[in-house]
Formats: C-alpha cells, structure tokens, sequence
C-alpha cells in the first residue's frame, strides 16, 4: 500500500510517499481502505517535536525520543471497511466510516486498523469522505471537552481561535446546546465564524479579548496563549476554563487552580470513543453540524500538506485524499490561502 511516512523529526520535506506492507489485521480489527485523512496539529507536533513547553519528555515518551515511533501520521481517517477481524461484530466489509485511531496514527495510508471497540463509526450519508473526515479529529475533541462541563442553555462560551479545527468544532457544538458563543479569531475569518452559530466575534489583531468586560462561564482555549493566570478573571464564579492546548505548568496547576478558586480548569481531553463519534454523525446528517475544509491534498502531496499547515493559516481541516492520485495540486474549499495567521488546533 502507499503510505505517507516519516523517519525522522523535522519539517514537511520528511515526510514521503513510500510503499508499505498493509497492517495485520487482529481479531478486533476493523480493516479500512482510506479515502480521505486530515493533517491535524497533532500531526504537525509529531512531525516537528515542537510541542508546549515542559512536555519535551512526555512528548520522547508517546512519539520517540530520537526518531519516530510510527512511521505513518494520520490521526483521523474516512474509508469504506475492507475487512474485519474474527470478533468483530459491529461493521462488516463494504460499511463506509469515519474513525479517529488517534495516538496510534495511520491514517496517512491506503489502509489502517482501527480497534472495533475505538472511535468508528458509519459515515454521515449526506457527506462526502472529504467531508466527514473533517468531523472527526476537531470534533471529538472539542466534545471531549465540552462534555466535562455543564453547558446549560443560556451559557456565556468564549472560544478563543474559533477559525481552527477544534475551534470551529466547539463554536458548533456549543450553539447546538443554547449557549451564547464568541468566537475570538482575526478579522479575515469572522464570516465563517459567525456562520457557524458565533453570536459576536472579536478580532484577535486589534482586541484583547481578556482585557474587556465581558464574562464567561466557559472559556475553551484552542490557542495555548489564554492560560488561567490571564482569564481566570473573566469567568463567573462555578465557571471552567478548559485548556485545549496547555503547557506543563498549566496542566499540573489545573486541579490545584479547580480546589481554590471556585472556578474549574481542565487541561485532560479524555479517550474519544464510538458513542461522541456517532453523535457528530447523527449532528452532520440532522444538518446541525457543517464540516469545515480549507484545503485538499493528494496523498503525493503530503509534504505540500505539511507544509501549510506550518503555516498557522489554516481554517477548520486540511484534508489529504488518500484513495486518488495525480499530480501535485491543492482545493481550496471553504478557506483561502489568504486567511489571516491562526494558530488553533
């Protein structure tokens, strides 16, 4: 199979097409034909090593130390099940899905295995793979942390880097649950944002979000430049600030911040599982919950892929096309090459 794979840490010119063996597949697996991946941020932190400060050690420990663990980045994958295991019981060859094998990768690849047990589920029906790959790795886990808070109707939810995967994924989930969202991103992007259910949107290049006068009862952080020590103030009391992207010191100070403030901080995003994956699915095919793509790759264009993602711009998702070939190209699709600098996840 042809597979996008990397052998060492560095930047997108690491990353190549090469031909691999497919995966075993074990009497849990669900075997699938990858159409359609994403290149998250995860993805770039793995390839790069550039990770939140003090988590050098624990990043050795999941990605490798001196070269990569997994060869094949992917965290997110859309693909039709080519096989299954002998214990498989929930899909069979020829179902269309959506999954995240998450710290395992892969999903850069024609074919990958999930776990029947792990984040799978059917594909949206009114979606394309394009387009349901890009629920998967924003969505899960902007619900991973949204589902750790009480999101009552009426709630004040500030997003900060609403343009991003995780970002325009936790703007839609919180306007489905009542809440009253704004969305912190630049100026170029406040369109999309505001399609996406954002009641007021403050631009990042001209407002500090966290000097107005405005107040929360959630803060979600998809930026990694909004820790408590600056927003905590903007939270009513029995508020939470939770910490999509943290450093060390942010992650080991959340529960201390959670017992004496009255005010929760959450920094852990918690396993994704099959019934979240579902929800997004059954959100998508109601039409409560749009995908949001930026750019199209081919797989022989990873390293292009990379590439943009590096740049900071992107808008929601960065899909690879993993079932076609073809020459060197990219689809702009609901983004613009031109988008002002966003350094969501």
């Amino acid at each position: 199979m042809r597979a996008a794979v990397y052998s060492r840490f560095g930047g997108p010119e690491n990353v190549r097409v090469e031909q691999l063996p497919r995966p075993p597949v074990r009497p849990d697996d669900v075997l699938v034909r990858v159409c359609a991946s994403t290149v998250s941020a995860a993805d770039h932190r793995a390839r790069s090593r550039e990770v939140p400060r003090g988590l050098g050690l624990l990043a050795a420990a999941g990605i490798g130390a001196f070269r990569p663990k997994r060869r094949v980045l992917g965290m997110d994958l859309a693909g039709v099940v080519e096989a299954v295991g002998a214990g498989v019981t929930r899909f069979r060859p020829g179902d269309e899905v959506v999954a995240m094998p998450g710290a395992e990768f892969g999903g850069h690849a024609e074919f990958a295995r999930v776990r029947q047990d792990g984040a799978i589920a059917l594909k949206p029906r009114t979606m394309t793979f394009e387009d349901a790959v890009a629920l998967v790795f924003g969505g899960l886990t902007a619900r991973g942390f949204l589902d750790q808070v009480d999101l009552a109707p009426g709630a004040r939810v500030l997003v900060n880097g609403a343009s991003g995967a995780v970002g325009t994924a936790a703007v839609q989930l919180a306007t489905h649950a009542g809440a009253h969202v704004t969305g912190v991103c630049s100026g170029g992007n406040r369109d999309l944002v505001t399609s996406l259910g954002a009641d007021r949107v403050i631009d990042h290049t001209t407002d500090d979000f966290a000097a107005g006068p405005a107040r929360y009862d959630v803060i979600v952080d998809c930026v990694g430049n909004a820790p408590f020590e600056r927003v905590g103030h903007l939270l009513d009391p029995g508020g939470a600030l939770l910490l999509v992207i943290a450093d060390l010191p942010g992650i080991l100070r959340a529960p201390w911040r959670s017992r004496t403030t009255g005010k929760r901080v959450i920094a852990t995003v918690g396993k994704p599982t099959a019934e979240d994956l579902a929800f997004l699915v059954d959100l998508a095919e109601a039409g409560s919950y749009r995908a949001v793509r930026d750019r199209t790759y081919d797989l022989a264009d990873i390293a292009e892929a990379h590439r943009y993602v590096d740049t900071g711009r992107k808008r929601g998702n960065v899909v690879v096309r993993i079932a076609a070939g073809g020459p060197a190209r990219s689809t702009p699709a609901q983004g613009s090459p031109a988008a002002s600098p966003n350094t969501d996840s």
